[in-house]
């Protein structure tokens, strides 16, 4: 279960096929999705989002763009494969959330960086997989301010073509979130021109920022593609835990997603099992 599209939109995917399979180069969809997130991790305010979203899967040689984001082996070992990939993260309006109101609203992320894959467990139909996940991120801003790193090591179970008449995959995630001062402080500080009487000014740390536990379920049908997710984030004891922006101890976020794939390429490429080979 890779991370992708927005950063809640992330487990709405799961990747491989369960067996080495010919799929076409490339194909080509339009779908929806609905998501309930928080503003922001800890707030008390959040929205329900109905978006636009697009598909595209290319599996090249070197490339792969898939559901879940965009994936480039830098380097592949028996057992392990080092991966390129990329995040999105949503906006947040602070006229609209009592607690930032006056500050300025959270613009769109885009993260990037390496992430190392490690196979600890697949069983001979490949179709249960357990995989240790170390990815690591630079965090720009859409006006393309860098706002600092985050790193989310995770373990990673999947279990592929589950259901009666198979397709189904399920996915379980969970570890911890750390970030650098300077990402804490794009969310979490009060500089003293916006600190009030029940605002005061406070200037984060880097560090621990969560423990996540992600579940995610989807299908590929012919023509459709659909999928849900749901994250629940325990946020006990992170370092920004007495920023004045802090209004609740956890995170929940869930969504819904249908694709429709309208186009595909007449070529057709063998799509590789899974991310790591087997020790």
């Amino acid at each position: 279960m890779r991370k992708g599209l927005i950063g809640s939109m992330a487990a709405l995917c799961l990747a491989a096929p369960v067996m080495a399979a010919v799929e076409p180069e490339w194909e080509a969809g339009v779908g929806v999705a609905m998501m309930s997130i928080p503003d922001y991790r800890g707030s008390d305010e959040g929205n329900t989002y109905l978006l636009p979203i697009p598909y595209f899967v290319y599996n090249g040689d070197w490339l792969r763009v898939d559901r879940s984001g965009a994936h480039g082996d830098l380097a592949r070992t028996q057992g392990m494969v080092l991966d390129l990939s990329m995040n999105l993260g949503p906006p947040a309006n602070s006229e609209k959330n009592v607690a930032r109101a006056g500050m300025p609203d959270i613009d769109p992320t885009i993260e990037g960086g390496p992430s190392l894959k490690w196979l600890w467990y697949e069983n001979d139909k490949r179709d249960r997989k357990l995989t240790i996940q170390l990815p690591a991120r630079a965090v720009l801003t859409t006006g393309f301010e860098y706002i600092g790193w985050v790193f989310s090591p995770h373990l990673n179970m999947d279990f592929l073509n589950l259901g009666p008449s198979g397709g189904w995959n399920f996915g379980v995630a969970v570890g911890p979130f750390y970030a650098s001062e300077k990402y804490h402080d794009y969310y979490y500080e009060v500089r003293p021109e916006f600190a009030t009487a029940s605002r005061p000014a406070y200037d984060a740390r880097g560090g621990y920022s969560g423990l996540r536990t992600t579940l995610a379920l989807s299908k590929r049908f012919s023509q459709f593609w659909v999928g849900g997710f749901a994250r629940y984030e325990s946020l006990n004891e992170v370092v920004f835990d007495d920023s004045p922006l802090m209004r609740k101890s956890n995170s929940f976020m869930a969504g819904i997603g249908v694709s429709w794939i309208f186009a595909r390429s007449a070529e057709r490429v063998v799509v590789k099992p899974s991310d790591v080979a087997p020790q």
